[in-house]
C-alpha cells in the first residue's frame, strides 16, 4: 500500500503547489489513475488512504510543499513549470495606435460590484496599453436610480481598484448640452414630439405604422419641444423619440424615445423635468468627449444600433465598439435594489457585508484590487458567454497574500481536553515558513490544549498536534482518552495521522470567523490581535482578514482557503 500512497501524496503535493490551495480528492484520484492504469483495481484503496494524505498536505505551508515535491518527484515539478500558461494578451483594438479615450460610465445606485470591474479594469487595461484617457462618466439622468450616497462610494471603488482616471464627467452638468442638441436633431427632422399614449403608440409600432406625430413640421416639433421644457406637458403626456426605421426587425428599434418628462422624484444635484434617455446621452457624450472606443457586454448590441441612427443624423464618427459576452456571477447577491432592500430589513449588515459581491465586500474578506484586475485581464472580452471563476480569483489573490500573511492557529468548536503523561514543552512555530527572519510564535503546553471538537471526535487511533507532538485517542465507556504518543513525525506519518491545530486554553482568544455560510465561533492565537486590518493564514483553516480586535476577542472575515 506504501506504493499508492507514495503517488497519492505526490500528486496532491504537485495539484496543492501549481494552484496554491488544497486539491479535492476527486482530482488526486483522477491524476493517479490516469499517471498509473494498473491503480486502477485498487480504487477503494486509494479511497481509504485518500483524507489522510489531504490532512499532512493540508498541515503543510506552500514552501514544505514545494520542498517534499522537489525531494519526492522532480519530474512533477518539471510539469509545473511546462504547464505554465503565458500571461493572455488583450487582443488588438482597432484604429487605437495612436492613443485611445475609454470610459466607464456607472449608474450611482449603489456601489459598484463584480460585475462593474469587468468594464471598468478592462478599459483601463487599453488605456494603460495604448496611451490615452480614461473617463469616468456618471450617468445620472434617471433621478429614479440614483442614490446619493453613491456618487462617493463609486469613486471610493473605483480608487479601490487602482483606475488611473484622467477626468469625471457628471450627465447631470450637461443637461443644456442635450437640450441644445435635441433642437438640433429636431431641426434636421430626425426626431420628434410625440403625445401618445403608450398602449396607442406600441400597438402601431409593432404593426409597423407610424403613430400620427410622426409627420408633424419640424416647426410643430420645435415649439412642442420648447413646451415640454417650459412645463406644459405632465410626466407621460409627451417624449421625444428619434425617426428610425418602421419597417426594423426589431420592434425596439422602431423610433425610440430619447427624452422623457419626469415629475417626481427630485434629481440631487440639478433641477429639471425633462430627462434625456440613455441612448441619447450616451450618443452625445461619446462624440463630444472624444470617446475612441467602447467596451461593454453584449447586452447592450441593440443600444449600439440605437445610437448609431444619432451618429448618422449628426455626421458623426461613432466610435470603436467592442460587445464581450455575458458573465454569470453565482454565490453572491449582485442586484442593487435587492442588497438595498436587505440592508434597509437587516438580512445584510451594509454594503460590505461578505454575501454580497460588491467590491467593498471583497476588500472587506481581504480580497486585494490586483487579484481582482488580473482576474478581469484573464476573462478578457471574448464574446463567448462565461461563469466566473471564483477558484480563479482566489488562486490570484492567494498568490499575493501568501507571502504577506503571517501564520496562527485557529481552533473551530474547541475542546479543552487533558493529555495524559504529556511533557510539558513550548511549540516553535515561524510566523512565516517562508521568512525566517519574520520571527516565531511560541506556544507553551502545560498539560491541557483546545483542540477542534469536530475533528477529534472522527478520528480515530492518532492524530499529531502541529509543531508538538503525537496523541493517541481512545472511546472508554463514552470518554475520550488522550495520552501522549511520543515526538516522531515519521510515525505519524506512518499511522496516517491528521496534523491538527490546538491551543494553550490560558493563552487562547475568542474569535469569529465570519465566512458567507455564516459564524464560526472559535479561538485564536494572542499574536493575531496584533493584525488588526490584514490578512493572516488560519492554519488548515484557510485565509482571514483580520477586521476588530477587542478585550471581547476577534472579529476575522473567511477570505479563501
Amino acid at each position: 500500500m506504501e506504493d499508492i500512497r507514495r503517488a497519492i501524496f505526490a500528486f496532491a503535493l504537485q495539484n496543492a503547489v501549481k494552484h496554491r490551495s488544497l486539491p479535492k480528492g476527486g482530482t488526486v484520484m483522477g491524476m493517479v489513475m490516469a499517471r498509473y492504469p494498473e491503480f486502477r483495481k485498487r480504487s477503494s484503496e486509494i479511497s481509504s488512504l485518500l483524507p489522510g494524505v489531504l490532512d499532512e498536505v493540508a498541515s503543510l505551508s506552500h514552501e514544505e510543499r514545494e520542498n517534499l515535491l522537489v525531494e519526492l518527484a522532480p519530474e512533477l515539478v518539471e510539469e509545473i513549470q511546462r504547464k505554465k500558461t503565458r500571461v493572455k494578451e488583450l487582443p488588438a483594438l482597432e484604429g487605437a495606435e495612436k492613443g485611445v479615450v475609454m470610459r466607464f460610465a456607472p449608474n450611482p445606485s449603489g456601489p459598484l460590484h463584480l460585475g462593474h470591474a469587468r468594464a471598468a479594469v478592462l478599459n483601463d487595461a487599453y488605456v494603460r496599453k495604448y496611451g490615452g484617457k480614461y473617463i469616468l462618466r456618471i450617468e445620472d439622468t434617471d433621478p429614479k436610480r440614483v442614490d446619493t450616497d453613491a456618487y462617493a462610494m463609486v469613486r471610493e471603488d473605483i480608487e479601490w481598484l487602482g483606475i488611473s482616471v484622467h477626468e469625471i464627467i457628471y450627465q447631470s452638468d450637461r443637461f443644456d448640452l442635450y437640450y441644445t442638441l435635441a433642437q438640433e436633431l429636431i431641426g434636421k427632422g430626425g426626431a420628434y414630439v410625440c403625445t401618445c399614449e403608450n398602449e396607442q403608440f406600441r400597438e402601431l409600432k409593432l404593426a409597423k405604422k407610424p403613430c400620427p406625430c410622426r409627420d408633424g413640421e419640424v416647426e410643430t416639433n420645435l415649439e412642442l419641444w420648447q413646451e415640454m421644457l417650459e412645463g406644459e406637458f405632465t410626466e407621460g403626456t409627451a417624449s421625444v423619440r428619434v425617426r428610425t426605421d418602421l419597417d426594423h426587425p426589431d420592434p425596439a428599434m422602431r423610433d425610440y424615445p430619447i427624452f422623457r418628462i419626469l415629475n417626481s422624484p427630485p434629481h440631487p444635484r440639478m433641477e429639471a423635468q425633462v430627462y434625456p434617455l440613455m441612448n441619447f446621452s450616451v450618443a452625445v457624450d461619446d462624440h463630444t468627449l472624444g470617446v475612441t472606443h467602447v467596451i461593454r457586454g453584449k447586452d447592450h448590441i441593440a443600444n449600439t444600433g440605437r445610437q448609431r441612427y444619432i451618429f448618422d443624423y449628426f455626421g458623426w464618427k461613432p466610435p470603436v465598439y467592442r460587445h464581450y459576452g455575458r458573465m454569470s456571477i453565482e454565490g453572491v447577491v449582485l442586484s442593487t435594489s435587492q442588497m438595498r432592500e436587505g440592508i434597509q430589513d437587516g438580512r445584510f449588515q451594509g454594503w460590505d457585508d461578505i454575501r454580497l459581491g460588491t467590491l467593498r465586500a471583497l476588500a472587506r474578506r481581504g480580497i486585494r484590487p490586483q487579484a481582482v484586475r488580473d482576474a478581469m485581464e484573464e476573462i478578457g472580452i471574448g464574446e463567448t458567454d462565461i461563469s466566473f471563476s471564483w477558484e480563479n480569483l482566489f488562486a490570484k489573490n492567494r498568490a499575493i497574500v501568501d507571502p504577506e500573511a503571517n501564520r496562527y492557529f485557529f481552533v473551530p468548536d474547541p475542546v479543552e481536553v487533558s493529555i495524559s503523561d504529556a511533557p510539558e514543552q513550548t511549540a516553535h512555530a515561524l510566523l512565516h515558513p517562508g521568512d525566517a527572519e519574520r520571527g516565531r510564535r511560541d506556544i507553551h503546553f502545560s498539560g491541557r490544549a483546545l483542540l477542534p471538537g469536530e475533528e477529534i471526535r472522527d478520528v480515530p487511533g492518532m492524530v499529531r498536534l502541529k509543531d508538538l507532538f503525537n496523541v493517541t485517542l481512545r472511546q472508554e465507556h463514552g470518554i475520550m482518552e488522550l495520552t501522549y504518543g511520543g515526538e516522531s513525525l515519521a510515525v505519524a506519518r506512518e499511522a496516517g495521522a491528521p496534523i491538527i491545530q490546538w491551543l494553550p486554553p490560558d493563552a487562547a482568544v475568542p474569535c469569529t470567523l465570519v465566512t458567507p455560510a455564516g459564524e464560526r465561533q472559535g479561538a485564536c492565537e494572542q499574536g493575531a490581535r496584533t493584525e488588526a486590518g490584514r490578512v493572516v493564514q488560519f492554519e488548515r483553516i484557510g485565509f482571514a482578514r483580520i477586521d476588530s480586535v477587542s478585550p471581547e476577542g476577534i472579529i476575522a472575515y473567511f477570505t479563501h482557503k
